[in-house]
């Protein structure tokens, strides 16, 4: 009853990571699907912008992307099995998740046909290439 009561509020994330840590350091460190982070560096030049994402383990069909109105959509449906066996080759544990994470960054102005993404060694990229700008930057336009 204490847990049902307790799943109906809400976790404060450090006290429930520092839980996990504290109880099975090895599965913590590595299972950042529990954690909700996706480490992401944007780097932005005249031509493009260049997303890189951590996703160590993920493989590339379980994630999705999606450009529009000035927002890409980054969402990812992992799921992972691990079994457990004795000497006997008899199954001891068998363990199943499920992790769901997605994030949205605004990148405006990118020409959406254009946008390619690649994976390697963990590390999704995806490169957006800037539409071509107009003549004029502020917006006036010019009476001939």
């Amino acid at each position: 009853m204490a847990n049902e009561l307790m799943n109906r509020f809400a976790m404060d994330p450090f006290f429930d990571t520092l839980a996990r840590r504290f109880f099975s350091p090895a599965d913590a460190d590595n299972d950042y699907m529990a954690t909700g982070d996706l480490k992401t560096d944007i780097t932005e030049n005249d031509k493009n912008y260049v997303m890189k994402v951590d996703v160590p383990g993920v493989d590339k069909n379980n994630i999705h992307l999606a450009y529009q109105h000035g927002d890409l959509a980054l969402s990812i449906d992992q799921e992972n099995d691990s079994e457990k066996k004795d000497e006997q080759g008899r199954v001891v544990a068998s363990e199943r998740r499920h992790g769901v994470m997605s994030r949205t960054y605004e990148l405006p102005g990118v020409d959406r046909d254009h946008i390619s993404a690649q994976m390697n060694d963990g590390v999704l990229t995806v490169t957006l290439p800037k539409a071509a700008d107009s003549q004029q930057d502020n917006g006036q336009i010019e009476i001939q």
